[in-house]
């Protein structure tokens, strides 16, 4: 199977956002855009990718996957979806 074929089953099965996936996978937000656009990814790459999607499917099973997504919107997001901090209303 091809590698963006992975990656986007991966990015379907775990609600991760490709920025999100780029970031953590190779510290490169832009791999996913990157990957659909034609890039060739090399047998380094490829490795890097491919291990960190089996270790998140593993943890994910075991019960200890973090929440992934835009963080500046988890964090100023309470429990139900009001802001909190600096700029919330009362």
């Amino acid at each position: 199977m091809e590698l963006l074929q992975q990656v986007e089953a991966f990015l379907k099965e775990s609600a991760m956002p490709p920025s999100v996936f780029g970031r953590a996978a190779v510290r490169d937000p832009r791999l996913v855009g990157d990957l659909r656009s034609g890039r060739e990814p090399g047998r380094l790459l490829r490795s890097r990718v491919e291990h960190f999607m089996n270790k998140w499917r593993d943890d994910a099973r075991a019960g200890r996957v973090a929440p992934q997504g835009d963080r500046r919107t988890r964090a100023s997001r309470d429990g139900n979806g009001n802001r909190k901090g600096k700029g919330a209303r009362a």
